[in-house]
């Protein structure tokens, strides 16, 4: 067996990028600074992850999809690619855009080809079937708008 430490190994990366293994990197994949990635998180060929993003533990991102700046992936949160798989054509792939400030909700799920606009908020366990406008918060499967991302900020600041 390799001599290998089996959870909770730190990897330093370029520009105060870190990842904790174990956790997959594909090739060609794109980190910007200060980028955050969990264990147990595999994250795919081409992928390209903007400045600061945060990607938590389990969580799947496929091959060529972009998360822009602040973007954050919760625990088990998948990003698909492609719709009819397995296609093994890249041609027939809809990789998923996520905006800057955007936030994925743990055990969301992104079905190929359907984009997340910037500061736009898909909760825990939703699935979206469509695009998310920028500035709203949905939830639900399939996902629809719950509210605006200007009123589920007020909301985080109400203590119960």
């Amino acid at each position: 067996m390799v001599d290998l430490p089996l959870s909770g190994q730190r990897v330093d990366l370029d520009q105060g990028a870190v990842a904790w293994w174990p956790c997959h990197i594909g090739k060609n994949t794109e980190i910007g600074p200060e980028c955050t990635i969990g264990a147990l998180a595999h994250i795919g060929q081409n992928v390209v992850l903007g400045r600061g993003c945060k990607v938590q533990g389990s969580a799947y991102i496929a091959d060529e999809c972009v998360l822009g700046d602040g973007v954050f992936i919760g625990p088990s949160a998948v990003l698909l690619n492609d719709k009819f798989p397995p296609s093994n054509d890249r041609r027939k792939w809809h990789p998923i855009h996520v905006g800057d400030g955007a936030v994925i909700g743990g055990n969301a799920t992104v079905i190929p080809g359907n984009n997340v606009g910037e500061r736009s908020v898909l909760a825990a366990g939703a699935v979206l079937t469509k695009h998310l406008p920028a500035n709203e918060v949905w939830g639900g499967n399939p996902a629809v708008f719950l509210m605006t991302r200007e009123t589920y900020e007020a909301r985080r600041e109400v203590v119960v």
